[in-house]
């Protein structure tokens, strides 16, 4: 930590005690959502506090005076850039225990719910960095511009403040006009906040426990205080022994879900007629911690298996199909613990953070030969079923038990078994915090991981194209697409998959009046950041479910999103004549196309044909209304 003169330290103390609101929003912004409001709330509160930075009373002996140099840096600037650092410090970072001050016990605090328009907002900077974050606070909340809101970024610590102003301006056009009063109103102020009772049962039942270990506390302490690392060192092993308590499992209330902006797993109430069994909760958290040699563990691509840190969320605990299940939650992942009578105990772990409305919908409860079951989420109000390469068939409705629990779902055929069928269930949440009459149903899909895939359709959000973000996947255009694409879900099985989305990129007329055909960009985001995309060209066929070929495939890669919405495909296709050509073409905002290598051609527009032999080399490279290019990818 730096040191700064009595002076400096004066100044940041009154800048503090002026601007204390202010900074505590800004901080607030900054900090990663995954770490809960109420956990959010007293860190941006201690992080502006411990801003202030410490005194040097004296210099070393036999130094000169200071030389006159420029003029002192202001104490808001001086507090601001360290808060910042402090906030940016806990990105990717596990939860950390809060600063010593404030401390709050008894009382749940969060900002004041906002609207529909706070909630998206909100849902759009859980999936930004925290540099983004800052760059939006500094530009809405600070009124800097960009070359200040630069210094500032770089200062703090930011690794490419250059970066994140770009993504920040992406995430600003896609969030509208509304930003900075959105960011100004009581959603996003940790300093006016309201408060919620944690279990009153369970605290009165421990205050006589607690008034009975304080006394042995304080004479262990005072033994073994005096032993070096014996403090840090009890810490952990406290935490530790925290997290496998049964009685410390947090449980939220039925009805938090209506009443708090962030609609995730953290909303989801305890729900299973075992959620009360203190051995099975015992016996789940021990083998979470220490699993036995013959436990089966299953993770998802990207998902830590590390034990507990800090005592988790319980979710369920009860009977499914012979089989007890608890599920838990620790702010970063689910895991479901199983334990069939008489047979090894699984866990399968999953990553959640950032999960929202759609993400955080449900979950995969049980699973058989050839079915599964969902726990839903309490917002959802409907669940049916419907096949996807059917996209005419009607939906068909689908049972659900009092604790959530579903009836059995078909699910997929398992690869190499042909693609017929492709089961996926459709959501639709209650009204109590989605308008009525509004057509919020959407789809998700099982990939063989513990939640399901989100499925939507439509182009990725753009600043300057004129179409709108990817829309849920249920209407009739969307599921003619996903008809053609359905059977290409199966690749996907067990990565880590967060969302789908398909997008008909361009149309092309075929030479030689081959008809019309069509080309599609098909992005699969993963929970733990990076995306792939397979482009894929589907010529005029006679059946629906006809997937076409594929044209590009390409992983860790921004195409087709929103950091990257521009996209080019080619391939080669023969004709009814037996002649074939280079076919490519380009996403809305591509203004012309050129080959090169084998095939020497161009075009002014955003489709090219040229002929070109079957395996003849090509490059082909779009020209972007903006100045830039794109690149396509090879299959």
């Amino acid at each position: 930590m730096d040191e700064r003169t009595r002076a400096d330290v004066e100044r940041a103390e009154a800048a503090i005690v002026e601007h204390y609101p202010r900074l505590v929003r800004l901080t607030y912004l900054v900090l990663p959502p995954s770490t809960g409001r109420h956990r959010r709330v007293l860190t941006a509160h201690g992080l502006v506090q411990r801003a202030l930075p410490r005194t040097r009373l004296r210099r070393p002996d036999g130094g000169l005076p200071a030389q006159r140099g420029p003029a002192p840096e202001s104490g808001y600037d001086l507090v601001r850039q360290r808060a910042l650092r402090l906030a940016l410090a806990y990105e990717g970072q596990p939860v950390r225990a809060l600063p010593v001050l404030p401390l709050v016990w008894g009382l749940r605090l969060f900002p004041r719910a906002g609207g529909a328009d706070e909630l998206a907002l909100d849902q759009a900077l859980s999936a930004a960095p925290a540099a983004v974050r800052a760059a939006l606070g500094l530009w809405h909340l600070e009124g800097l511009d960009e070359d200040a809101a630069r210094a500032v970024l770089a200062r703090a610590g930011a690794e490419d403040p250059d970066a994140a102003q770009r993504a920040a301006a992406q995430l600003d056009r896609e969030t509208g006009a509304g930003a900075a009063a959105l960011l100004s109103s009581g959603e996003f102020d940790p300093c006016m906040v309201q408060t919620r009772p944690t279990d009153l049962l369970r605290r009165r039942q421990r205050v006589r426990a607690v008034a009975a270990v304080a006394a042995v506390l304080a004479i262990g302490a005072a033994v073994a205080g005096s032993w070096p690392g014996t403090d840090r060192a009890g810490r952990a092993e406290t935490a530790a022994q925290q997290a496998l308590d049964p009685d410390r499992l947090l449980r939220t209330p039925n009805e938090q879900w209506t009443d708090t902006s962030r609609v995730d797993f953290t909303a989801w109430p305890v729900r299973g007629r075992q959620a009360g069994d203190r051995k099975l909760l015992a016996r789940a958290l021990r083998v979470w911690a220490a699993p036995p040699p013959d436990a089966r563990i299953t993770a998802a691509a990207g998902t830590s298996t590390r034990p507990p840190g800090h005592p988790p969320q319980l979710l369920y605990a009860g009977l499914i199909d012979n089989v007890m299940v608890v599920v838990l939650h620790d702010g970063e992942r689910l895991v479901r613990y199983a334990e069939p009578e008489d047979a090894t105990p699984t866990l399968h772990f999953a990553r959640v953070d950032g999960a929202d409305l759609t993400t955080a919908a449900a979950l995969v409860i049980g699973r058989g030969n050839g079915w599964m079951r969902y726990l839903l989420a309490p917002w959802i109000s409907e669940i049916t079923t419907r096949d996807l390469p059917a996209p005419a068939a009607p939906p068909h409705g689908l049972h659900v038990a009092p604790d959530g629990v579903t009836d059995r779902i078909p699910i997929p055929p398992p690869a190499g078994a042909g693609c017929g069928r492709w089961p996926v269930a459709q959501l639709r949440p209650s009204t109590r915090i989605v308008a009525p009459g509004r057509n919020a149903a959407f789809l998700v899909a099982d990939l063989d991981d513990l939640v399901p895939v989100s499925l939507t359709s439509g182009p990725p959000p753009s600043g300057g194209a004129p179409a709108g973000a990817p829309g849920e996947a249920t209407g009739a255009p969307a599921l003619r697409s996903w008809a053609r694409t359905a059977c290409s879900l199966g690749s996907l099985r067990g990565a880590g998959v967060r969302s789908v989305n398909t997008w008909e990129f361009a149309q092309q007329r075929l030479p030689e009046d081959g008809g019309s055909a069509t080309w599609v960009c098909t992005r699969a985001d993963t929970w733990r950041g990076p995306g792939s995309v397979t482009l894929r060209f589907v010529p005029p066929a006679a059946r629906p479910a006809d997937p076409g070929r594929i044209a590009g495939r390409a992983v860790n890669t921004a195409a087709c999103s929103r950091f990257g919405p521009d996209v080019v495909g080619d391939i080669h296709w023969r004709a009814k004549s037996g002649k074939w050509y280079l076919l490519a073409a380009g996403s809305q905002e591509v203004g012309g196309l050129d080959a090169t290598g084998g095939v020497r051609a161009t075009a002014a527009e955003r489709t090219l044909a040229a002929p070109a032999g079957p395996d003849t080399p090509a490059e082909v490279v779009g020209r972007l209304r903006s100045g830039g290019s794109v690149r396509a990818p090879h299959p």
